[in-house]
């Protein structure tokens, strides 16, 4: 593939940062003016780096294809026809325990042993910088290890990790490190086309990379423009390798909607709480997860020293287990199928909008309680996504409130997609764009209950979070 070549002689770098010490040291030449739209457009540099996006892009996605493929036949061997062959008309109650007791059992070794440790720790959001090209097998190895056997996570960020390790092999070392500016946007256009229809849309991809980057002007160029080539040739392999193979993608996705109106004063009056107590579910799932992860693997910022690989390997296996109990209490109260608590989400999300009067209030209220029991446990401690199974927790928590007066299932699934996404993304504009193309045709006519719900639960998430970061260092002096 060819390689962003340097800009011509005086032309300057765009993704160059000015020295920040310029104009302290007499010796120094004056700083250079900040680069203009014009010109990064013209920076040959750059120009290499969009065509290196558009071809990374066929590569990528096509790998993330075959992931997502083979990890929803595994899913669907473990949770379907095993059961069938074994005589059960779907899964048993306790199938749960040895399923994720497997799970433990195949993850400990990657995590102490495999380099990357089988990609980062959920909890700690999607992921921080590209993922080295040599971490790549072991985050396929862990999330093939996780995913099909029923972690409650997602497969997003295991295939931005992919994506990201994929792309940065178009790009020798050598050049790399030559242009150390050029790598995060390298990663964050191969993560954008791995990822780039599993949200249901190209465009939730790019929206997501470019609001988690905080950019703007002609930063926000360098970015976007890789980002939207990737994702949208991404987009394009997957959808013609899903039809020519049958192969589905397992998109975020809701192949039937309960029809929504145009909200009214009671859906508000009543869309504000329940967001506020979704948010407060998936904060409280998120504090859990960090809670398990320095059980897992240590936590500095607690003064929890890391354990040593043998008890990593033992902890991850328990809590693999703890996951599989959580799913299999589900079951147990509810009597209903252990596979709509486990896995990522998408399929129950799928069956809870198209027939919510299928469920009780009871069974809603069980799947939010164990579901986020089981996430919060996962997120500490196996290896996925985190923003799956938070949507389908919302979702659940939303529709159980919508015989509340004067709301309704159709709004109370609305806020809760919202809520969920942007209190677990911390990204209003992307949460917002994902809940509006989840809910379809009818999503303009609640795009105004959706953007005050995604600011609701942005402030109360980030209130919440400041008060359990003030009380942390308070309660790790007086533990020392």
């Amino acid at each position: 593939m060819p390689e962003p070549s340097d800009g011509p002689s005086g032309s300057e770098d765009p993704t160059a940062r000015p020295d920040p010490t310029a104009g302290t040291r007499p010796a120094s030449p004056p700083a250079q003016a900040a680069p203009t739209l014009h010109g990064v457009l013209r920076t040959k540099g750059y120009l290499g780096l969009l065509v290196i996006s558009a071809l990374v892009g066929v590569p990528v996605s096509l790998a993330a294809f075959w992931f997502v493929g083979l990890e929803h036949q595994l899913q669907h061997w473990v949770w379907e026809s095993l059961p069938d062959a074994l005589g059960f008309d779907r899964a048993p109650w306790w199938w749960p325990l040895p399923a994720l007791l497997l799970a433990g059992l195949l993850l400990a070794p990657i995590v102490t042993r495999v380099p990357g440790r089988g990609g980062h720790i959920p909890v700690d959001g999607l992921g921080g910088p590209p993922a080295p090209p040599r971490t790549v097998p072991g985050v396929v190895l862990a999330a093939l290890a996780c995913l099909p056997l029923g972690a409650v996570l997602g497969p997003e960020a295991p295939l931005m990790a992919m994506g990201a390790g994929l792309a940065l092999l178009a790009v020798r070392p050598s050049r790399r490190a030559a242009r150390p500016q050029m790598v995060p946007v390298l990663g964050a256009a191969g993560s954008a086309a791995a990822i780039s229809t599993i949200f249901g849309s190209p465009l939730v991809a790019a929206v997501m990379m470019i609001e988690a980057a905080g950019l703007g002007g002609p930063q926000l160029l360098l970015l976007i423009m890789p980002c939207l080539l990737a994702s949208g040739v991404g987009a394009l392999v997957f959808t013609g390798f899903g039809h020519w193979t049958g192969l589905s993608v397992g998109a975020l996705s809701l192949p039937s909607e309960p029809p929504a109106g145009i909200p009214d004063p009671g859906d508000f009056l009543w869309g504000l709480p329940v967001a506020v107590a979704v948010t407060v579910v998936c904060v409280s799932g998120q504090l859990l997860g960090h809670r398990v992860k320095a059980f897992t693997v240590g936590d500095p910022g607690r003064a929890v020293p890391p354990p040593t690989t043998r008890q990593t390997a033992l902890r991850t296996v328990l809590c693999a287990v703890a996951v599989g109990g959580c799913i299999t209490a589900y079951a147990l109260l509810t009597g209903r199928s252990p596979e709509e608590a486990a896995l990522s989400g998408q399929a129950t999300l799928g069956t809870l909008a198209a027939n919510p009067a299928a469920w009780s209030v009871f069974a809603l209220l069980m799947l939010t309680l164990c579901k986020t029991a089981a996430w919060g446990i996962a997120l500490g401690s196996l290896r996925g996504g985190p923003i799956f199974p938070a949507v389908l927790i919302g979702a659940a928590l939303g529709v159980a409130c919508g015989p509340l007066p004067g709301l309704g299932v159709e709004s109370g699934l609305a806020v809760g997609l919202a809520a969920a996404a942007t209190s677990v993304t911390r990204l209003p504009v992307t949460s917002t764009v994902l809940a509006a193309e989840l809910l379809g045709p009818d999503a303009p006519d609640s795009l105004p209950l959706l953007l005050v719900t995604a600011v609701t639960s942005f402030v109360v998430g980030e209130l919440l979070r400041g008060q359990i970061e003030r009380r942390t260092p308070t309660a790790a002096a007086r533990v020392g």
